[in-house]
């Protein structure tokens, strides 16, 4: 498994019809599939997300639509970044994820993480809690879908699920590689250093050095090479001529990056690549001027050469 440059596609809105949505996200794809790209990441939500729109804007479900994709692309690997534990029963993420690895023909990604966006559990009548809960649930269904994934058949009589023999077939690969986001220091990294082949870090630009150190202490605390451990972050990618950094509201300034792809390709290297990070999750946003057939094309040939040094 390698995610070394991935682009997510977090926004629906595009300013055609419903029926022109799905071919604009097709093309976003196929973009990254042809560019350079080794991943494409859709949000495991079912409402807009605050800051990037209304929660009544299109969202599509997330393995549905990677379902699509895969059929529409031939070389990018597909996942969540990330599924919400709280929206699936652990045996049906296990089969849904599955069945996009033999749809893809081996190319699906497993993110996964606690869930967080109180709107969608309220409204949609998913149990939320608190972190704690919700952590709890997560290690919980890993001791159902980690085995399910590997082909093994677990039973499980736990606080939140109860199994007996789950089984997922039909399975192609004997590893589908899995994600955890996040940058916890005194729950997720021990997690991610546990059971996961990449960590999405969730951070500030200003805090990555310190969450790589973290990781990597907690890789040597279980014998674990570091090394072994691939991380990534998810930055905002504002592209234009004229386009610079301090036009980026300061709320999001330690997230995102802007100006024209080599300066946007500059700025990742070193706040995020010079960091430690071995790795960086793309986003464009396209909520304001839709989608801009090239853009994706064009940040994918710009970065490939930095990821790969």
């Amino acid at each position: 498994m390698t995610i070394r440059l991935g682009l997510q596609i977090n926004n629906f809105t595009y300013g055609g019809g419903v029926a022109d949505l799905f071919p604009t996200v097709v093309a976003q794809a196929q973009e990254a599939d042809d560019s350079g790209f080794d991943t494409v990441f859709v949000m495991d939500h079912f409402y807009q997300l605050p800051g990037i729109g209304t929660p009544d804007q299109p969202m599509l479900e997330a393995y549905t639509a990677l379902g699509g994709l895969a059929t529409a692309t031939q070389n990018v690997q597909l996942g969540t970044l990330v599924t919400g534990n709280t929206y699936r029963n652990p045996t049906l993420l296990a089969k849904a994820v599955t069945t996009l690895d033999v749809i893809s023909q081996g190319r699906a990604v497993l993110g996964i993480g606690t869930g967080w966006f109180e709107l969608e559990h309220d409204q949609l009548g998913y149990e939320f809690g608190t972190f704690t809960d919700r952590f709890e649930k997560l290690g919980e269904a890993l001791q159902i879908i980690l085995p399910m994934i590997e082909g093994e058949r677990p039973t499980v009589s736990g606080k939140h699920y109860r199994v007996q023999e789950a089984m997922a077939n039909p399975r192609l690969r004997e590893h589908i590689p899995l994600l955890i986001g996040g940058s916890g220091e005194k729950k997720t990294i021990p997690l991610a250093a546990r059971h996961f082949d990449h960590l999405n870090v969730i951070a500030g630009f200003d805090e990555l050095a310190r969450k790589v150190d973290v990781l990597t202490r907690a890789c040597e605390d279980i014998d674990r090479d570091p090394a072994t451990l691939e991380t990534s972050m998810l930055v905002g990618a504002v592209i234009g001529d004229g386009v610079t950094p301090d036009m980026i509201p300061d709320d999001f300034k330690q997230r995102m990056v802007a100006g024209t792809v080599d300066q946007v390709a500059e700025q990742i290297k070193t706040k995020v690549l010079d960091a430690g990070i071995g790795g960086v999750v793309v986003f464009i946003p396209t909520q304001t001027v839709g989608y801009q057939p090239g853009q994706v094309t064009a940040l994918g040939e710009a970065l490939k050469p930095l990821v790969d040094a």
